[in-house]
């Protein structure tokens, strides 16, 4: 059977994921989607996706962390050297997810089937940006707005993708 490689990324209207390899926004309930989607699966991240981790490896998931620097190993975490390579050491997990950084988005964008985006309502200064989501590609499939709460978090928009 083939891997379903899925993307996980919490995106901002001008499509920003993080300034100063953190997160833009910190919101309990996605952060509980995301463990909820990604825990028992192997999930691939680059090197500053790692690096910002407040633990490693993240519990519970096989963590691979991509790299194009051969002198660089991640303890606790498996590197890989190449997509390719990322993939064969998921082994026999049935589905794969990109979990960041920009770059590896980017890499993994022509090769996911599945694109888990968490749409937030607003526009951020940020310095690491998702790729474009093209319409002719994807098709939106799953749609559930979250309003704002008493202006801890913005509103979002859990959205799913399907490749057509």
């Amino acid at each position: 059977m083939a891997k379903i490689i899925s993307i996980i990324a919490a995106v901002s209207e001008n499509l920003g994921i993080g300034l100063g390899n953190r997160l833009l926004w910190n919101i309990p309930e996605d952060l509980k989607r995301f463990k909820k989607l990604t825990m028992g699966k192997c999930v691939i991240m680059g090197k500053r996706t790692w690096e910002s981790l407040p633990v490693k490896p993240l519990p519970g998931r096989k963590n691979i962390v991509l790299t194009d620097n051969p002198q660089e190993c991640f303890e606790c975490g498996i590197t890989a050297y190449s997509v390719e390579e990322a993939l064969r050491l998921c082994g026999d997990c049935e589905e794969v997810f990109i979990i960041g950084g920009g770059s590896v988005y980017r890499q993994f964008m022509p090769l996911a089937n599945r694109l888990y985006i968490t749409r937030i309502h607003s526009v951020s200064e940020a310095d690491t940006f998702f790729p474009e989501i093209l319409e002719k590609e994807w098709k939106l499939v799953f749609s559930e707005y979250h309003k704002d709460t008493e202006g801890i978090s913005p509103s979002y928009t859990y959205c799913i993708y399907e490749r057509m």
